[in-house]
């Protein structure tokens, strides 16, 4: 795994911790097939240990932290590529470093709210996954273009109207120039942006189905000639208060029950799945 492309490649797998005795359900698959996947409640824990082994032992990987996220997505066929994330939550597993050896992380996603059913249909997909992230610097293994300087750019996407009548207007939130001058072979361009100067929104999507705010961080690079070279990656931003206000509401509302003495179907209607497949990247 490499951002943007760049850099040594690991091995990453994601194991959870009660994977031998959770029950599994069958779920068909987009070819129509039947397949096994791990049951999850809405409200119960996702637990496990994340290993990421180098392909190449006698070399080490730098890193600027690793992540692991759980993510619940609708995915439309005709709209491939753009996901729409109705969950997302993040877990810091270590801090920027270096991994000379194989390695494994423990993690926990404590009452995680899932609140649909997994479903695949002939025209959408729903499902949760764990994703894991590696965010590191940029490497030059090998440079067949002579590059003047390269720059990264943070960009909004605002998205309005549907059908036919969509209109998409970009605006260049900020420009930084990150290298200046043809870089050598295996040189590597550690990337840090700080966003508090920014006036920024969280991530939006579909809201009431008339629009959406997206963020991207789009790389070029240019060479003696001028000619132009793009790489954009979406970013998702968030605000940590909504997550702690909708974790206070869930737990609110299952002391609510207890001491009501009531029972509610919602506890128990939400299964979702979690793949060895979805798991690994």
């Amino acid at each position: 795994m490499s951002f943007f492309g760049f850099g040594q490649s690991v091995e990453v797998e994601i194991l959870l911790n009660d994977a031998e005795s959770r029950k599994r359900a069958e779920h068909k698959t987009e070819d129509g097939k039947k397949e096994k996947y791990f049951l999850f409640y809405d409200g119960e824990t996702v637990s496990g240990k994340v290993s990421l082994a180098l392909k190449n032992p006698n070399k080490r990987l730098e890193h600027q932290g690793i992540k692991i996220e759980f993510i619940g997505q609708i995915e439309l066929y005709y709209d491939r590529g753009n996901h729409h994330e109705f969950v997302s939550l993040v877990k810091d597993l270590a801090r920027p470093g270096e991994i000379t050896q194989s390695q494994a992380f423990d993690f926990e996603f404590t009452h995680v709210e899932k609140p649909y059913e997994s479903y695949t249909g002939q025209n959408v997909k729903l499902r949760y996954h764990l994703k894991d992230v590696i965010v590191g610097k940029i490497y030059f293994l090998l440079v067949r273009i002579k590059i003047k300087h390269m720059e990264i750019d943070i960009i909004k996407r605002e998205t309005t109207g549907t059908g036919p009548n969509v209109y998409h207007e970009n605006d260049t939130i900020a420009k930084y120039e990150i290298m200046d001058g043809a870089p050598v072979r295996g040189e590597s361009i550690p990337i840090r942006l700080f966003l508090a100067g920014y006036e920024l929104t969280p991530t939006m999507r579909d809201i009431n189905k008339k629009f959406s705010v997206r963020y991207y961080l789009n790389l070029v690079l240019i060479d003696e000639e001028e000619r132009r070279y793009f790489k954009q990656q979406e970013v998702v931003l968030w605000r940590k208060g909504d997550i702690v206000r909708k974790s206070m509401s869930h737990q609110a509302a299952i002391a609510s029950q207890r001491f009501e003495g009531t029972t509610s179907l919602g506890d128990v209607r939400t299964p979702s799945q979690l793949s060895d497949n979805n798991c690994r990247q």
